[in-house]
């Protein structure tokens, strides 16, 4: 059976203990004086269950991605995978030597430098050192840190540490290539290297298990993906369908989000967010939105200084992830005229008719401030929304009831000559 699978996981699930109103007394008077203090009290516990019941099959030289919203229990299936946590039932086959990247620093010794932990690692791997040695050279230049190689590691930058990370677990020569979306951490050009290795390792032959919240690198680099909600599994397939999907189940909380306690808000002590809204241009709420109608996208925001303005930013994707396009407010006079001082903000795009395709729509809700450059709050599917174009009234499709292709779809003027 095991002959063309290289992961093979079997009702997995992992649970772990929460406990509420824990108290540890320090010395046994202490102890002594809590009991007759509280002699009732006990100490409450919670089940948290990480994964509940996932099965699947990956077969040898397949590139699947894992995509869910945050908490799906992405980040400890992979741990699972790659040893790092013990599962609580269920079973878990590897048929191959593992290269891991999850979070930063996991599997390098803080205390050696980045030359001995290129070394540690491929021992753990079960690698020889002329092994090591053969892709050493590889590995340095890939990563990029020559002149830091004889450095401890614990002074790396977290985008070093990512470099070298990735260097030594793509070249190392792994059957199966487990990687976190750490790859977050470096620079633009350098996770388009890392995506190249990827492709490149697969292309080899090898297994690579790839999480991330892009769904176009999911559909770019993996054919197939799995996507968790709540710890199971919701759906798995061929990626583009399951980037579908991803908005389908996970697309937000409908047209309407919002953040009433200050605390609990997406932001820093700069600014805040307090609500997200797609609307109508009466004001009112909508899940769906007409091709032929202008619509809104709201954002209220907490201002907290007087020292810097915040600007609100919005991103749309389209099912298969795709950036339809990016507008700020500070293209608006009013944002660079108006006194900005602490409080609550609202800032409105307008968006036109005859402008987006049909399908479902993510809006990603950032904050962010310009000199000096900062990013405040970062809401990913903060809203989605649906559009539709009906067929049964006079439209820009007019007769053309097939599905419309392209990205966008504006009414643009045409003049035509007969003859």
């Amino acid at each position: 059976m095991s002959g063309d699978i290289a992961i093979s996981v079997r009702g997995l699930c992992k649970a772990y203990k929460i406990q509420h109103n824990v108290h540890r007394p320090g010395t046994l008077a202490e102890t002594m004086l809590a009991r007759l203090r509280h002699p009732f009290r006990h100490d409450k516990n919670e089940t948290f269950h990480a994964l509940s019941d996932v099965s699947f099959e990956i077969k040898k030289g397949d590139v699947v991605g894992i995509i869910g919203r945050n908490g799906a229990g992405k980040s400890t299936l992979l741990k699972v995978l790659s040893r790092i946590t013990e599962p609580t039932a269920g079973e878990v086959d590897l048929y191959g030597r593992v290269g891991s990247l999850l979070e930063v620093g996991t599997g390098f010794h803080p205390e050696l430098t980045g030359r001995e932990n290129v070394f540690l690692n491929g021992h753990i791997l079960g690698m020889r050192k002329k092994e090591i040695d053969r892709q050493f050279d590889a590995i340095v230049d890939f990563s990029g840190i020559e002149q830091f190689l004889d450095t401890p590691v614990k002074r790396y930058s977290s985008g070093m540490f990512v470099r070298l990370a990735f260097a030594v677990a793509a070249h190392l020569n792994p059957e199966i290539l487990i990687v976190d979306e750490v790859l977050a951490v470096g620079d633009a050009a350098f996770q388009k290297k890392c995506l190249g290795k990827m492709e490149d390792v697969s292309r080899m032959g090898r297994t690579v298990l790839f999480v991330s919240h892009s769904m176009p690198i999911i559909t770019r680099l993996c054919p197939n993906a799995i996507l968790l909600k709540d710890g199971r599994i919701a759906a798995q397939g061929d990626s583009e369908t399951i980037a579908r999907k991803y908005f389908e189940v996970d697309g937000g909380s409908g047209a309407h989000r919002e953040w009433p306690i200050f605390e609990e808000a997406p932001g820093d002590d700069c600014a805040r967010l307090r609500s997200v809204r797609v609307t109508n241009v009466q004001g009112q709420t909508i899940e769906s939105v007409d091709v032929s109608e202008e619509f809104r996208i709201t954002v209220q925001y907490w201002n907290q200084t007087n020292n810097l303005r915040p600007t609100v930013s919005i991103q749309l994707y389209n099912e298969q992830g795709l950036m339809l396009f990016v507008s700020n407010d500070f293209i608006n006079q009013d944002w660079w005229n108006e006194p900005r001082r602490p409080g609550i903000v609202s800032a409105t795009c307008t968006i036109p008719a005859h402008l987006l395709s049909e399908g479902q729509i993510s809006v990603v809700a950032a904050l962010c401030t310009y000199d000096p450059d900062q990013i405040h709050a970062l809401e990913r599917d903060a809203v989605s929304f649906q559009v539709k174009d009906a067929t049964d009234v006079d439209r820009i499709r007019e007769k053309y009831t097939k599905q419309w292709p392209g990205l966008v779809r504006p009414r643009l003027s045409w003049k035509v000559n007969v003859g």
